[in-house]
């Protein structure tokens, strides 16, 4: 069997500036994200560990450590990580940045929240433990990208439900969170160069300019999460009143 992946790579020619995702179905039935980059492409899992592996007989390498933190712990030891394993763990929150950044192209919201999530409590973890500051930054630079595409994959999914107010709260406290972070690091600065705070700033005010909901539309969205949640006597109320109100128009 041939090596050469060229037949492959010219079947799904890359394109610089654009992000070419797919999913695929493997041998064994399960499905798996593709990403394509200028020198081949990126096969990931779509849950676990974006590699499929299992560092340690743990799910990923943040899962391992934090386990070993708490057995220091309970022992009232101090838990400290290296500078080699900072660096994996930097490593590994790359794997997870690829795929959500193509989970977000397939718009699989929920597993983008996921993933973006992992990384922000890599992020915090790396700061408790790091042996010194400069190493902390090396890792938490990424924290406005990061909370920017946490805010943007949960405004999306408020905005599939029609639920305008809430995308914008959404992106204004994430605003909050990436102000905060900058000044929390004392890099105020940094603030007023961030892309991350104009996209979350020009969004905002393209969502607070949308038409607002009537209140049917209201109605409608309450009842859906009342369904989603479980809460069957209450849209079941709410589903009564949609209608009570649709026949007095």
């Amino acid at each position: 069997m041939s090596l050469d992946l060229n037949d492959l790579l010219q079947e799904w020619p890359h394109e610089p500036g654009m992000i070419k995702v797919r999913k695929v179905t493997g041998n064994d039935g399960r499905e798996r994200v593709q990403l394509r980059i200028d020198l081949g492409v990126l096969q990931m899992e779509l849950d676990g560990r974006p590699d499929g592996m299992q560092p340690n007989g743990c799910e990923s390498l943040l899962e391992y450590h934090r386990e070993k933190a708490q057995e220091a712990q309970q022992r009232s030891e101090s838990y400290t990580l290296s500078p080699e394993e900072i660096g994996a763990l930097q490593q590994e929150g790359v794997q997870y940045y690829h795929r959500y950044i193509s989970l977000f192209q397939l718009e699989d919201f929920k597993r983008v929240i996921r993933d973006t999530k992992r990384n922000l409590e890599m992020f915090e973890f790396v700061s408790q433990h790091s042996p010194d500051d400069e190493l902390a930054w090396s890792v938490e630079q990424f924290t406005p990208y990061v909370l920017m595409m946490n805010a943007r994959a949960k405004a999306s999914v408020a905005l599939d439900i029609g639920d305008r107010r809430g995308a914008a709260q959404l992106v204004e406290k994430a605003l909050g969170k990436i102000r905060a972070f900058y000044g929390d690091c004392g890099e105020p600065e940094l603030l007023e160069h961030s892309p991350e705070v104009e996209f979350l700033e020009e969004w905002l005010e393209e969502l607070k300019r949308m038409e607002p909901l009537t209140e049917l539309q209201q109605m409608r969205q309450e009842m859906e999460r009342a369904i989603a949640s479980e809460a069957y006597e209450r849209a079941a109320e709410l589903r009564d009143a949609i209608r009570a109100l649709e026949n007095s128009k």
